[in-house]
């Protein structure tokens, strides 16, 4: 209040006092007052206007201070005291206007708050990446999908430090400048290759923020792997069942015809039919075991599984099969932390790695199953998968692998011996699901053989966070 009535209440008293002073001293120089009177009107004169001025600026002030409170107050704050007074100048009403006013302000700026706040939570938990553009390309923003796809610290960046396709970047360019929308499809390259949907549109009007134009990604990976994979399927399925059904029917006619009332030919023929019948499920199995691997790849398991529980379980189940071809199956298993995984798929992979190495391995035999803690400085594979990780090892005692055969071990329907495997009851998926499992585990698959003494798989998956003692488990494995 000081500041008004300082510097503004003097002047307006000199202002308004001055007529009727010069008046008074006009008199008083013509000799129709005497000089005491003049300066005594004077003096009622500015005491008169103070007075009269005095509570319309005191008023003004604090209604300047009022107005100052409601430019503070948040939108959910209570409105702070009106005035109390009232001026004799101003309208009576002035005070409850200003009070409605700043009702109605708050009352807006909290629904302004919180449309923006439901905009944020909209924006925030949309499963689709989301980028905001400005004229110059740059990212003035993302939502957190986008962030985890492409790493945090986006905003300020051009849009070719993230993303490299030509197209999509001249479709950008194109709506940055206010031209239409467009619709761009391409591929995201990385440890898992990703097919992406990208749509570009511009704003009609340019954002407060800067923003000008809106990027959403839509991921196509598992519609596009579904699509393969039905092909895949169709293709590999027709050309693995054509052999046992082809055996099927032919066993089938000759019972119904030349065989019909051969007993012993039909005891024999039943044998070799359930054969190819076991063979034809398990290929199916393993067919729609694969397909519904495939469809995860792209998604990494977020729980964690214990190593030791689930090599152990693994070595039970398989235990009967070793020991009727003399095989016994070895564990090594030091106390190991958790890997990151799903202990159902990580049983998989080690029951196929396992199986194989009793299947393959030489009667009166053994089959040595170890884990320990991986050392990225002297192995490669625990180097690409940086960070801490475990390192399960299966060691058979077989006849070993031709060196060039091992880069094709994991592809499906890939055999070094079609005979064989088939009289062994194998499908050809067994390591192709083994690799893409591993694969969604962001983990590493390695094999090492030689021919005549035998192969060795090793499956790298990484440590479940956070573990304690690492650091120590570590030495004492050094």
């Amino acid at each position: 209040m000081k500041s008004t009535l300082r510097r503004r209440l003097p002047v307006a008293v000199i202002l308004l006092s001055a007529p009727g002073a010069l008046a008074l001293g006009g008199l008083a120089a013509l000799g129709h007052l005497a000089a005491e009177w003049a300066l005594a009107g004077v003096a009622l004169v500015v005491v008169a206007v103070f007075a009269i001025l005095y509570p319309h600026f005191a008023h003004v002030e604090a209604l300047r201070r009022y107005i100052e409170a409601l430019r503070s107050a948040g939108a959910s704050d209570p409105l702070p005291k009106p005035p109390s007074g009232r001026s004799p100048v101003l309208a009576p009403e002035l005070d409850e206007t200003v009070v409605e006013t700043a009702r109605e302000r708050q009352r807006r700026r909290r629904e302004l708050e919180a449309a923006i706040t439901g905009n944020e939570t909209i924006l925030s938990n949309l499963p689709d990446p989301l980028i905001m553009l400005d004229r110059g390309r740059r990212i003035v923003r993302a939502n957190p999908a986008a962030e985890s796809l492409f790493g945090g610290n986006l905003m300020g960046r051009d849009l070719i430090s993230i993303l490299r396709n030509p197209n999509l970047l001249s479709a950008a360019d194109a709506a940055v400048a206010g031209e239409d929308g467009q619709v761009v499809e391409f591929a995201l390259h990385g440890e898992i290759e990703r097919e992406f949907s990208a749509r570009v549109v511009p704003l009609t009007t340019p954002a407060l923020d800067g923003t000008v134009a809106i990027l959403s990604l839509h991921d196509l990976t598992a519609a596009r792997q579904a699509e393969r994979m039905r092909a895949d399927f169709v293709a590999n399925a027709s050309h693995e069942l054509r052999t046992p059904l082809s055996s099927l029917i032919g066993f089938i006619e000759t019972l119904r015809g030349p065989a019909r009332e051969d007993g012993e030919a039909q005891e024999r023929f039943l044998v070799i039919m359930h054969d190819q019948s076991m063979r034809m499920a398990r290929l199916v199995d393993d067919l729609l075991s694969l397909s519904r691997i495939e469809m995860q790849e792209h998604t990494p398991p977020t729980g964690s599984a214990s190593l030791q529980r689930t090599l152990e379980s693994v070595a039970r189940g398989l235990e009967l099969k070793a020991r009727a071809r003399g095989i016994r199956i070895e564990l090594s298993l030091p106390d190991l932390p958790p890997v990151v995984g799903e202990q159902d798929e990580l049983a998989q992979v080690f029951q196929n790695l396992i199986d194989n190495a009793v299947k393959y391995g030489r009667t009166d035999s053994r089959v040595v199953v170890a884990a320990r803690l991986a050392d990225p400085a002297s192995d490669p594979a625990a180097r690409r998968i940086a960070r801490p990780t475990a390192a399960i090892s299966v060691t058979d005692s077989g006849d070993g692998i031709p060196r060039e055969h091992l880069p094709r071990l994991t592809e499906r329907f890939y055999r070094i011996n079609t005979a064989r495997s088939r009289e062994l009851g194998g499908t050809g998926l067994g390591l192709a699901i083994v690799k893409h499992i591993v694969n969604r585990h962001r983990g590493q698959l390695t094999v090492d053989s030689e021919t005549g003494r035998g192969s060795v798989f090793t499956v790298y998956l990484p440590l479940a966070e956070p573990y304690e003692g690492l650091d120590d488990m570590a030495r004492k494995a050094g």
